[in-house]
């Protein structure tokens, strides 16, 4: 599958908004936070007046770049999406939250969706006890994740996160829940209202591919 290798830290810049997942648990290291401004030679001088389409093509990229999606993967969502009833906005939100490497990164089991979307290529996870090395993977109500027993001595990332998975407690989304002594996530339902407000605009996203 293709993968976006641009770095992370520019594409934040360009679009004017932490998307990458660094600095959201304390670690402070977004560029953005030192360096407010677009990439390039030009990039002190600011963000520009953005156009009515500019606008629309903006939200658009955000999502791709929040969840590692390309564009081929995207237009797949919201073709979905439409198809389905209720708000197609809120239904392609909905969709890429269900990815898996999203709900390792929600269970606070990596620190962001590219190192979850890492840990799951390399199969440190089970889903319904059968193993699952795709990131993609749409998470059921009743699904369970758990970290394969041969992998729970491994060192490295995923052994800090799980350190530290006491003090993320609170940021876990009430449709997930984390049983320590199981060391086991379940899908308690499938998110809805307000946990679908991620900070990018559907709407407009919608628009954008209705055009």
């Amino acid at each position: 599958m293709a993968r976006n290798l641009n770095p992370k830290c520019k594409q934040c810049r360009r679009l004017g908004i932490k998307l990458c997942g660094k600095g959201e648990r304390g670690d402070g290291k977004c560029a953005l936070v030192k360096r407010n401004y677009p990439p390039g030679v030009h990039g002190p001088k600011g963000y520009q007046r953005i156009t009515d389409y500019g606008l629309h093509l903006q939200e658009k990229q955000k999502l791709k770049v929040m969840y590692g999606l390309m564009e081929r993967q995207l237009r797949k969502y919201f073709n979905e999406a439409v198809k389905s009833k209720g708000n197609s906005g809120f239904k392609l939100i909905e969709i890429v939250e269900r990815r898996l490497d999203n709900v390792v990164y929600r269970l606070g089991l990596a620190l962001t969706r590219a190192q979850a979307r890492q840990f799951i290529g390399h199969s440190l996870f089970l889903i319904n006890h059968k193993k699952n090395n795709i990131p993609s993977y749409q998470v059921r109500v009743g699904d369970i994740i758990t970290i394969r027993k041969e992998k729970t001595k491994i060192k490295g990332s995923l052994a800090e996160n799980l350190k530290s998975l006491s003090t993320t407690e609170g940021l876990l989304p009430s449709w997930l829940s984390w049983d320590k002594e199981k060391g086991q996530g379940v899908v308690l339902a499938l998110p809805e209202g307000d946990e679908l407000q991620i900070g990018v605009d559907p709407r407009l996203i919608v628009e954008f591919y209705s055009k």
